[in-house]
């Protein structure tokens, strides 16, 4: 089960369950700000898995670089992590987002 700590949206029904793995060497901010009434920020350290919850619309921003001066690397729709419920694994999709 994802945490949510900022509810989306009730008008965002159609939410999906998503994973995002750091596949790099440095820590990124993910993001999610193109949902009108609902931001998401999370910190992914090395290695780390994301498992957490979004609009079908969601756009995931990945932030890397050091935190003073962290560039915004990629955005990605959100379906491209989406979670397949139901089945015993997952295979979530690995990117590095232009950290190697």
């Amino acid at each position: 089960m994802p945490q949510i700590f900022d509810l989306i949206p009730t008008e965002s029904c159609d939410r999906i369950l998503c994973c995002y793995v750091n596949a790099t060497g440095k820590i990124q901010v993910v993001r999610i700000t193109n949902i009108p009434n609902w931001y998401f920020e999370r910190v992914v350290f090395p290695g780390q898995r994301l498992l957490f919850e979004s609009p079908r619309a969601g756009q995931l921003e990945v932030h890397s670089g050091l935190m003073a001066s962290a560039i915004l690397s990629d955005t990605i729709p959100c379906t491209d992590f989406q979670v397949q419920e139901g089945e015993d694994h997952f295979s979530p999709l690995l990117l590095s987002a232009n950290g190697g």
